[in-house]
This record gives C-alpha cells, structure tokens and sequence, in this order.
C-alpha cells in the first residue's frame, strides 16, 4: 500500500532570518536527453547511482526576515502554494516575489485561474528579462515559449505590481540581485545576507548535480546562450567556494541547500546536515 509523502519543506536560519525551502515538485526528466557531453552525463548518472529517467526537484524560498516575508520563485504551480501553507504561511502574507527568471517552472505559481496568489506582494524581476519575454515584437518562438510567463505575470502588470530592476539592486532590506546572466537573457541570482552569513540563491545556475559541479561546461538544452550560461556558473561556483556561502539551487535535490567545494579540477556539492527544528 502507497502512503503519501510527509510536507515537503525544510527551514533553517541565516543569522536572524527564516529561511523555508518549498519544494513545489519533481518531476521526472530524461536527465541525459537535456545535456550537452552525453556520454559523459550517463557515465556520472551512473557512478552516483541515479538511472536515466530520475526526478528533479523545483524549489523556491521563502525569506522572512522579521519585517518582510520574500518569496524566491513561486514553482510551476499549485504544488508551492501547499507548502508555504504547510509551513504556516498563508500567500496572503507574502511582500515580494523575487525572480530568477520567467521559465514556467518559476512563475507558474504567481497565479491560479488567472487570478493573482499572492494579492499584496509585488513581483520583483531583471529588466533584461522583461525586455526578451514580454517583446509584442518578439520572434515567433519566443511568442510561443513566452505565454505562460505572460498569463502569470498580466494580473501583476494589471495591478501595478510589477517591478523591473537591474544587477545590484536589494529590492528587500538584505537581499541583493546579481547578474547571471546565460540560462535566459535576465537570468538572476539573490544574494540574502543577515549577521555576516551569506545565502546564494542561484535559481537555474545547476541541473545536473552529478555532472555540472564536476564538469561546469556541461549545459542544459534549456540555456537560451550555452556560452553565457557555462562562464555564469564558473564564476558563481568559484565565488561560492572560496567564500563558503551557503547556496539555493531551484533544482538542486530538496533541500536543495549546501556549498560549494573545490576539486582539481571542478568543484563538488556538499549538501547542507539535516537539523531538526526544536
């Protein structure tokens, strides 16, 4: 007999602010069918015992840091929104949601019916981005790939709850946007930093935990420009080592939190200890 799985979020703290991860879903994914170096992809699979066909986790984040509460992406649906209220949240009392970037699987959740989820948050999001899904003048494609960015995003929009910034803005006390650029054209990460400790929230930064820490030049068919994507990583990857913070991923496996350690000749991931809450 099938039992159901026990709520799928996790909290922490980073000096005085709650961190909750939401795990919105994991579905599974041909994992060497979005890959660049496939053979080699297959080969890491298997030397960590994942086969082929193996799930991959969506998470984002929810940031309460005494006076605001921030989430970071809001999943590809519904699945999110049942764990913020697992957690004790109710989306109404969400302020800000930070995006990464406008793939499905991160503004799915902005909206059920075409109705908004979270009714007093504003939508925070890289210009860049903006101007590339939301272009009327766009290539057919990119219509195409856009619209359900553009059903999540209208009632915001409609409301006047759309934000654009740019690389360094903090659209919240303590949380910075940086550039990382490459997955998507505005593809951003967040730097959440509370009491000296550092928390880097890299949305599509890693797909493929057994191949892209040990290899970063293996990208995904989902990188908008692989060139891009493959110097965003190395650079965020080396930042993450040599100063130990403590690193998101939306599609790292739930948790999905951990550092980021060197190697010879890549790097490695090292998975946060479970630490059960008092």
């Amino acid at each position: 007999m099938r039992r159901n799985q026990a709520p799928a979020f996790y909290r922490t703290m980073l000096g005085k602010f709650e961190v909750t991860v939401l795990c919105d879903s994991s579905p599974e994914r041909q994992l060497d069918s979005i890959a660049s170096k496939q053979d080699q992809v297959r080969n890491d699979l298997h030397n960590d015992y994942h086969t082929l066909n193996s799930p991959l986790s969506v998470n984002g984040f929810l940031i309460n840091t005494g006076s605001k509460l921030v989430l970071v992406d809001s999943g590809a649906g519904e699945g999110l929104g049942r764990e913020l209220l697992s957690a004790g949240y109710r989306p109404s009392q969400v302020d800000a949601v930070l995006l990464t970037h406008f793939h499905p699987d991160h503004v799915g959740g902005l909206t059920v019916g075409g109705k908004r989820c979270f009714p007093h948050a504003t939508v925070y999001a890289d210009r860049k981005e903006g101007a590339y899904w939301l272009d009327p003048a766009a290539t057919p494609e990119v219509l195409k790939k856009s619209k359900a960015a553009k059903n999540a995003l209208a009632p915001y929009i409609k409301a006047g709850r759309l934000s654009w910034i740019d690389s360094g803005a903090s659209p919240v006390p303590g949380i910075v946007a940086v550039r990382g650029y490459g997955h998507t054209p505005g593809h951003t990460l967040y730097k959440v930093e509370s009491q000296g400790n550092t928390l880097l929230l890299w949305g599509d930064l890693v797909h493929l935990t057994p191949s892209q820490f040990l290899d970063p030049d293996v990208t995904v068919s989902y990188d908008a420009d692989p060139v891009q994507a493959r110097a965003a990583r190395r650079k965020w990857m080396e930042e993450a080592s040599r100063e130990g913070y403590l690193v998101g991923g939306d599609h790292l496996s739930f948790p999905g939190l951990g550092h980021v350690g060197k190697t010879a000749s890549g790097y490695r991931w090292i998975p946060i200890f479970y630490r059960k809450q008092p």
